[in-house]
């Protein structure tokens, strides 16, 4: 366990290290001049004029040396220094912090959500695989991993905004605006998350501790709920957290249709506006934090995992 656990902390360095290198890169490897890029997203004027694009680039620090201008950047950034928005005019890490709260919510909300449903129904599918709950959970599974958000959002939106009037069409102010893009997003990782729980549970009814647990007396419900679920929800861990690091910034399109002012609207109008600083330090705080998470949960893994811990599973 302690050496899966120094090989993990020592790649998280030089991992992050290389993210930031990407981010700085970006305006560089885009296809233009960063400064005249800078220029156009502040005055929208294809001719700009060289003498004010030097004396742009001058201020900027751009006429010095790729590493220098990399290690003033990289300085600034670990001080929490990632500019300002070319945008709104405001710390590009004020809008971040705001914006990644509410991705955080929505996703932890998204993926509660689909957890909650996903695990009993999985479970209940591999205790009686080829019935009937078993055959509507493939469905369900099918279904819901083929469908795009971008088309289920509209529905959504139109089945409970528009005809039954339950839900707020969109926004994020109070937390009935909340239920629908955290549902709608729930779908695609609760079929995910049913499937696996599903394959994972089947595999852990056919150990031997299972048959001798159940030769001692106990019921099917007994033996799931005591030896089962613990063993079979590991993989969940796994999933739960590559889930949760591709939400962060990866729900853009629930986020743009429902209005919600998280890190994926963020960086979709970052892109749309050409700011550069926001799309910098939005990329770096995204990857970062995902590779966290991801760290996060092999830790767990390690640390539920008895195969694991003990070292017999090299």
């Amino acid at each position: 366990m302690r050496r899966r656990l120094l090989q993990r902390f020592l790649i998280l360095g030089p991992m992050l290290l290389g993210v930031s290198l990407i981010a700085f890169l970006l305006p560089f490897v885009s296809g233009g001049d960063p400064v005249r890029t800078i220029l156009m997203s502040r005055v929208h004027d294809l001719a700009a004029d060289p003498t004010a694009i030097e004396a742009m680039r001058v201020h900027l620090g751009l006429d010095r040396p790729l590493p220098v201008q990399y290690g003033a950047w990289l300085w600034r950034a670990l001080h929490g220094d990632l500019g300002y928005s070319f945008t709104s005019g405001r710390p590009v890490a004020f809008e971040i912090g705001g914006a990644l709260g509410v991705s955080v919510t929505l996703a932890l909300t998204a993926l509660g959500i689909a957890a909650a449903i996903a695990i009993p129904l999985g479970t209940l599918a591999a205790t009686r695989p080829g019935g009937k709950v078993d055959s509507a959970t493939t469905l369900m599974i099918q279904t819901f991993v083929a469908t795009p958000e971008y088309w289920l959002a509209p529905i959504g939106i139109l089945v409970f905004a528009v005809y039954l009037r339950w839900l707020p069409s969109a926004g994020w102010t109070e937390w009935s605006s909340r239920v629908l893009p955290a549902m709608v997003l729930s779908l695609r990782p609760m079929a995910y998350f049913t499937q696996v729980t599903r394959a994972a549970m089947m595999d852990v009814l056919q150990a031997p501790y299972i048959t001798a647990a159940r030769s001692r007396g106990l019921s099917m419900r007994q033996t799931v709920v005591r030896h089962g679920l613990r063993n079979g929800s590991l993989p969940i861990v796994t999933f739960f957290a590559l889930w949760l690091a591709g939400l962060l910034g990866g729900s853009v399109v629930i986020e743009v249709i429902f209005a919600v002012p998280g890190m994926g609207r963020l960086l979709y109008n970052a892109v749309i506006d050409r700011d550069i600083p926001m799309l910098q330090g939005g990329f770096v705080c995204i990857v970062a934090l995902s590779i966290l998470i991801n760290t996060a949960a092999d830790i767990l893994y390690v640390a539920l995992n008895p195969a694991v811990r003990s070292g017999h599973a090299y």
